[in-house]
């Protein structure tokens, strides 16, 4: 590694990339204590936003009324006693790897929480601001970020695929904490490529939308949580746009074809009726996360929306979103035993909120952050369990209820991050990672 520090004006000739999102230099600060990668804990969310089912996937109610039950029948597992609805087939067969919680719910003070709102509670553990869209507390992703880095010094250790969702942000642990974003898309229908991460074409001559952005990044007055940005892991930061190590990881060209098919390609999203045709193919968002893991990034958020039938919502259901999902969530946890890291990476399948138990005039279901399922899997998660119930109707906890903070605690503890510990906002105030909630034991 070169002893010189670049300066400003070096880093804006590199190409650095300010535009999206990832302000490197101090993303590595923790990278000389970083344990080895078969040793170190990661966290991939698979983030079904809009809010799926409890009763039409991980939490149905057979014997419940129709207008309760929905259109879905019921199927057995591997588990015995544990069922869920007859379009989960190949999940219904590994149920013994993946548990499910059943019972959790957003506070009662929070109130009838919709999407934004929601978002940033699951992600922060802290209710959102006036916008609900903007954070005001750091995410999950960037408390790893700030506190422990990424595994290994070549890659981002904060990743969302393809872009930022509500409630994933750094708030004011600063640029250097915030997701590096894919942008480009595996699910779309050009070839994946992930923008900047490589130099100008011509050095010294960064593109228009580099330099303003960089200018921008470079040149602002820094907060005090940013003030080692510019420190001693400059030149590790500009190392990762020579390296090869962080292309390598976004290269899905890498995988067999076999595999790739294996998660699934199905059809593509139709703008003009959106919620009969499914949604993007975004099981290929679910294949990159599982390369991240393996070459050595913290904490993987994938995107996977839109979950939000208010109507047609059975018929979405069944021709797309579950189909496509029981089939890309399978294989996703069987690639990440097969790359040998299902054990360290806990794998957390959930949404922002549930769904009301009646069905809705438009054969759909309405929001409901009274009761919600999410499954959750490696990381040493026991396989084949279920944790708390919901009453007859799927309406709200019957036994052992959980927030939806306790699975924020469940992840800080999987990698190791002290909840008590705090950091300073922008006025120097102190704020601890999470202020309540604890980890759900059951799961282990």
């Amino acid at each position: 590694m070169a002893s010189v520090t670049p300066n400003r004006r070096q880093l804006l000739q590199a190409g650095m990339l300010g535009s999206v999102g990832l302000t490197l230099p101090d993303l590595l600060r923790h990278e000389a204590r970083a344990k080895p990668r078969q040793d170190a804990p990661s966290v991939v969310i698979l983030w079904m936003r809009g809010g799926p089912s409890q009763h039409d996937m991980w939490d149905p109610k057979p014997d419940a009324p129709a207008e309760i039950r929905g259109e879905f029948g019921s199927i057995t597992t591997s588990v015995p006693g544990v069922r869920l609805t007859e379009h989960l087939p190949l999940s219904a067969r590994v149920m013994h790897k993946f548990s499910l919680i059943r019972s959790l719910h957003h506070r009662p003070e929070d109130g009838n929480v919709g999407h934004s709102d929601a978002d940033q509670i699951c992600f922060t553990g802290y209710k959102a601001g006036s916008q609900p869209d903007v954070n005001v507390m750091p995410s999950c992703g960037s408390w790893a970020a700030r506190f422990l880095g990424g595994i290994d010094p070549g890659l981002p250790a904060y990743v969302m695929v393809p872009k930022l969702l509500p409630g994933a942000d750094a708030a004011w642990l600063g640029s250097a904490c915030r997701p590096f974003e894919t942008k480009s898309d595996p699910a779309g229908k050009t070839p994946f490529k992930v923008p900047n991460l490589t130099l100008s074409a011509r050095p010294g001559a960064p593109t228009a939308d580099e330099g303003k952005a960089l200018v921008n990044a470079f040149d602002r007055p820094p907060t005090t949580t940013q003030a080692d940005s510019f420190g001693r892991f400059q030149q590790q930061a500009l190392d990762l746009l020579r390296g090869d190590r962080a292309r390598k990881a976004f290269d899905l060209n890498a995988e067999p074809a076999s595999l790739r098919e294996a998660y699934g390609h199905m059809p593509d999203f139709d703008p003009k009726d959106p919620e009969r045709c499914g949604c993007p193919n975004w099981a290929q968002r679910m294949l990159l996360a599982a390369r991240l893991v393996e070459a050595g990034v913290r904490l993987v958020t994938v995107d996977l929306r839109w979950w939000d039938f208010h109507k047609k919502g059975f018929e979405s259901q069944k021709l797309g979103f579950l189909p496509r999902f029981d089939r890309a969530y399978t294989a996703f946890l069987a690639d990440l035993e097969r790359r040998g890291v299902l054990d360290t990476t806990l794998v957390v399948a959930w949404g922002e909120i549930g769904r009301t138990p009646v069905v809705n005039a438009n054969a759909g279901r309405d929001h409901w952050p009274y009761v919600m399922s999410a499954a959750l899997a490696g990381g040493g998660v026991r396989g084949g369990r279920v944790v708390g119930s919901s009453d007859a109707k799927g309406a709200h906890p019957k036994d052992n209820p959980k927030l939806v903070h306790d699975v924020l605690a469940t992840i800080y503890r999987h990698l190791g991050i002290d909840t008590t510990a705090t950091a300073l906002d922008h006025t120097g105030r102190p704020h601890p990672v999470l202020q309540q909630g604890k980890p759900i034991d059951e799961l282990f």
